[in-house]
């Protein structure tokens, strides 16, 4: 009897302490799978050859500006990889803005199309935005030439008057705008445009030429058009100035920054009453190339709509970063030198 009782207080005891044990275990915890930490996707902006954590727009977007004296300063223009200045009627220039690795909040002013300026456009499968043409523009976007986004159509909903211009200098458009207008005519913006090619740091850096610190590129005698580009060698970058004033963002005062400065000659004729220009874009011809500080002479092709530098026959590289083309009825109107 006695050992039944003495069995059974043995027995209680070992159940409360296997109870307790068991409330104290740590359950087992399911493996766990290690946590892949994720890389930043990098890529390569085609236009400019500089390496980008954020995906760009892939479809190149190439916009018209004015660049009248009472435009001045525009909006967008320092985030363009590559910029076009050619001359429309009256002496005055005006800008074609690619965009591709940079989306600008607000760009503008916005001014008419010209045939040229469609042509260039088509050498990156831009989408074209303009407000306005002439009557030889207006016949190439009716016919679906590009795709295009127009504010003659858009004035008041894609395009915003402001209120600090008077018109025709006073059209704006947001890059929201533009992607919505992109959207709303079905046109498919997720095709990036073939790559330039670029320069090596080294090969940058081993460039030869004659001293190009100071470049100015006379449009006419007015000094309202004559462009002028200084080479900082402490941030490797030209700024550009005209009417004696530095190029820079309306909003923010930020400077146009340069890495490449091209300009080209090509044949200009009058082709109408209204003073509007034909330009020969195809023959190819002499042109200057500003890199570095330094400059070189070449010869330019067309090639498929865009306009290439060549020495010895040899397709010139650009320095990463912003390229402007100066497109100019001759080269005599350049000078440059330390």
């Amino acid at each position: 009897m006695r050992l039944t009782k003495l069995a059974c207080v043995v027995l209680a005891t070992l159940v409360l302490f296997a109870s307790a044990c068991s409330k104290n275990e740590t359950p087992e915890e399911p493996d766990k799978k290690p946590v892949k930490e994720e890389t930043p996707v990098k890529a390569t902006a085609p236009l400019t050859g500089v390496e980008t954590k954020i995906a760009p727009p892939e479809r190149a977007v190439a916009v018209t500006i004015n660049n009248h004296p009472d435009a001045r300063p525009q909006s967008g223009l320092s985030q363009a990889d590559v910029v076009y200045e050619v001359l429309a009627e009256g002496k005055v220039t005006r800008f074609l803005a690619i965009f591709q690795s940079e989306k600008p909040e607000s760009i503008g002013p916005v001014r008419s199309a010209r045939q040229y300026f469609i042509d260039l456009s088509q050498g990156y499968d831009a989408l074209f935005i303009a407000h306005g043409y002439s009557p030889e523009a207006k016949q190439a976007l009716k016919s679906g030439a590009i795709d295009n986004i127009n504010g003659i159509q858009h004035d008041g909903t894609l395009f915003k008057r402001v209120d600090f211009r008077q018109a025709p200098h006073n059209s704006y458009i947001t890059f929201k705008n533009i992607e919505k207008g992109a959207e709303d005519a079905g046109y498919e913006m997720d095709e990036a445009p073939k790559p330039l090619s670029f320069l090596t740091d080294e090969e940058a850096g081993n460039l030869s030429g004659d001293a190009a610190a100071n470049v100015k590129v006379a449009y006419s005698q007015d000094a309202t058009f004559i462009a002028e580009y200084h080479y900082d060698a402490e941030d490797e970058k030209y700024t550009r100035s005209s009417g004696g004033a530095e190029t820079v963002e309306y909003d923010n005062d930020k400077p146009v920054l340069l890495d490449n400065i091209i300009v080209i000659e090509a044949a200009h004729t009058t082709k109408d009453s209204e003073g509007r220009l034909g330009i020969n874009l195809d023959s190819g011809g002499k042109a200057y190339v500003f890199q570095k500080g330094i400059a070189q002479e070449a010869e330019w092709k067309n090639e498929d709509g865009r306009i290439f530098p060549y020495i010895n026959g040899e397709p010139i590289k650009l320095v990463p970063g912003k390229t402007w083309i100066n497109i100019v009825p001759e080269l005599t109107m350049v000078s440059f030198g330390e």
